[in-house]
């Protein structure tokens, strides 16, 4: 099933398709929106489409029993390309102009083992450097950090300039905190 996001990029969305291809993971963060662009640069300059990957969990119904029959897969899916869609739609006018095709698909599991199941045939797997997880100091998210050490294709990690920005506060932070009153370094 092929929709298009505007007249300017083709959007599909379901299988993947085999072959040349960048596959970009998508969270909706600030790190997520730069490997997108990134991966609509380097995809226009190759020549070849764009797969952005999203994934999605159940709910964790496990403590309602009531709840169990209430779970309809194809609705979360759904719900998680139109997201998709929308996200995609917003970082597309910003890339490089014609853009590349942009093939959308949402996959259920962890964001690592989607990204590295979809690695398998890609060109390049883009991934940005954090995401929602609750270490910001740390350079790399585990989701990339996963991805890059077990994706079977060359992996790219984005830096977004919130996560650039972020850095140099921890850092400057530190700097201050590690120094007496008179300015010399305690330790």
């Amino acid at each position: 099933m092929t929709e298009p996001l505007d007249p300017r990029a083709p959007v599909g969305e379901g299988e993947k398709k085999p072959g040349p291809r960048v596959v970009v993971g998508i969270d909706f963060s600030s790190g997520a929106r730069a490997a997108l662009l990134f991966a609509l640069q380097d995809a226009s300059r190759r020549g070849v489409p764009v797969e952005a990957v999203t994934a999605y969990r159940p709910p964790e119904y496990w403590m309602d029993f009531y709840a169990v029959g209430t779970y309809e897969p194809d609705q979360q899916r759904v719900a998680a390309i139109d997201r998709l869609r929308q996200f995609v739609a917003g970082v597309v006018a910003e890339g490089p102009q014609p853009p590349p095709e942009v093939q959308l698909r949402a996959a259920m599991g962890t964001a690592a083992d989607v990204l590295i199941g979809e690695s398998h045939g890609a060109d390049l797997l883009v991934v940005g450097s954090r995401g929602h997880g609750g270490f910001t100091s740390m350079l790399l998210g585990s989701v990339s950090m996963q991805c890059a050490l077990h994706a079977s294709c060359p992996v790219t990690v984005v830096h977004s300039p919130e996560a650039r920005h972020e850095r140099l506060h921890l850092r400057r932070s530190r700097r201050h905190d590690g120094a007496d009153h008179e300015g010399t370094p305690v330790g």
